[in-house]
């Protein structure tokens, strides 16, 4: 996890965040490691990705914003469009929003 500014600098400054309610301090670059039912309050400009561990069960990951407005509400290190490319290897049976004939 690093901080980071609007304009997508990366901060090598303390980071903090809340785990279940509780506020801690880790320096930048620091892994956190949740168990299970632990969930993490990530504060806005806070670069950070998620990795599962090679062993272990199932883990279900989402984010949850207070209000969420794609355009202006996520921030990537790497510019990335909305929907990546998809390498199609059957027929969808759910198609996207800009997939139905016509649009």
């Amino acid at each position: 996890m690093y901080n980071g500014t609007p304009d997508r600098k990366l901060l090598d400054t303390d980071v903090t965040v809340s785990c279940d309610g509780c506020r801690f301090t880790v320096s930048a670059g620091a892994v956190i490691e949740l168990g299970p039912g632990e969930s993490i309050t990530i504060p806005p400009y806070l670069f950070h990705r998620f990795e599962m561990p090679e062993e272990g069960g199932l883990v279900l990951i989402g984010e949850v914003s207070r209000c969420n407005d794609d355009n202006t509400d996520n921030y990537f290190y790497d510019e990335i469009g909305r929907f990546p490319e998809i390498e199609e290897d059957e027929e969808p049976y759910r198609l996207l929003c800009t997939e139905y004939p016509g649009c």
